[in-house]
């Protein structure tokens, strides 16, 4: 089956970055933190075929490597030189794996302004750019006893910022007191956060980011490691001859137009499922019934 993108929905990344609303996420290509992934081929594949349906916003971190696979790698390899249009966004801070993951918050050597800049310059020499379209700022768990401060992590990035290796700062995995505090230190161009249709503890903080005029980016929008389920999801897929991953993502177009998804799938057929989901038009009473 040919898939085709027929949503012009968009949205201007820090104001001037033109985005489809269907992204890609890296990070199943290399099966990091754990899972399987595809064989080489099939991950440059996936790349090239993103690109060719419209996708002009790949989310990646040079975290995202494991057993010698390196999710930027392969970006760099199947997409350079990039498309003009083309945005990467990568993120660097608190690591999730690792020798950090068991310090304090405060304590994480990824917030420092030295491994900031380290995470930064990483990423551009694996991708093979010389300033990155945006860098998301990656706290440590959200009501932790010990939450490491963004004052001094913004800081260094605007420093980078300055020095040209940045064009756009957004956060990821704070809370909305810190997004609040953040846009008081910095131009805060998108918000990663864990956001799905059976997990909307960050229901306020998508509304205050739409106001604000910020992209939400939810990460594992279908559910991550463990797929959605909701009351009715599979009523409303079969209603509309979908799957209930398709549904998912759906939801989230009509929740708010602040947000974008980077949904992440090391299966080509997967991949232009997901990007058909931009081409679903939920009814009011699919809403009603999802909640």
């Amino acid at each position: 089956m040919v898939v085709i993108v027929t949503t012009t929905e968009r949205w201007e990344l820090g104001g001037d970055l033109s985005v489809a609303r269907i992204g890609y996420g890296s990070m199943k290509l290399t099966g990091w933190p754990r899972g399987e992934r595809p064989d080489r081929d099939t991950s440059l594949g996936i790349l090239r075929r993103a690109v060719e349906l419209g996708v002009n916003h790949i989310d990646t971190s040079n975290y995202y490597a494991r057993d010698g696979v390196s999710a930027n790698e392969l970006i760099r390899e199947a997409l350079h030189p990039y498309p003009d249009d083309l945005v990467i966004v990568t993120k660097v801070g608190a690591l999730v794996e690792g020798p950090d993951i068991s310090l304090p918050e405060a304590r994480k050597t990824g917030l420092t302004p030295d491994n900031l800049r380290r995470g930064v310059e990483a990423n551009l020499r694996s991708l093979g750019l010389d300033r990155m379209d945006v860098v998301n700022l990656r706290m440590g768990d959200i009501g932790a006893a010990d939450t490491a401060s963004l004052a001094g992590p913004l800081e260094a990035l605007l420093a980078l910022r300055e020095e040209g290796l940045i064009r756009h700062i957004g956060v990821s995995n704070i809370s909305a007191d810190e997004f609040a505090e953040a846009r008081k230190i910095a131009p805060i161009a998108c918000v990663q956060n864990l956001y799905n249709l059976a997990q909307r503890d960050d229901d306020p903080l998508v509304d205050a980011c739409a106001e604000a005029g910020v992209a939400f980016v939810p990460f594992f929008p279908v559910g991550g490691f463990q797929p959605v389920t909701a009351e009715h999801l599979e009523t409303v897929a079969a209603r509309h001859g979908a799957t209930t991953p398709q549904v998912a993502l759906a939801w989230l177009l009509a929740r708010s137009p602040n947000i974008l998804l980077i949904p992440g799938t090391g299966s080509l057929a997967h991949l232009e499922e997901n990007i058909a989901a931009g081409t679903l038009e939920l009814t009011a009473e699919d809403l009603a019934e999802l909640g």
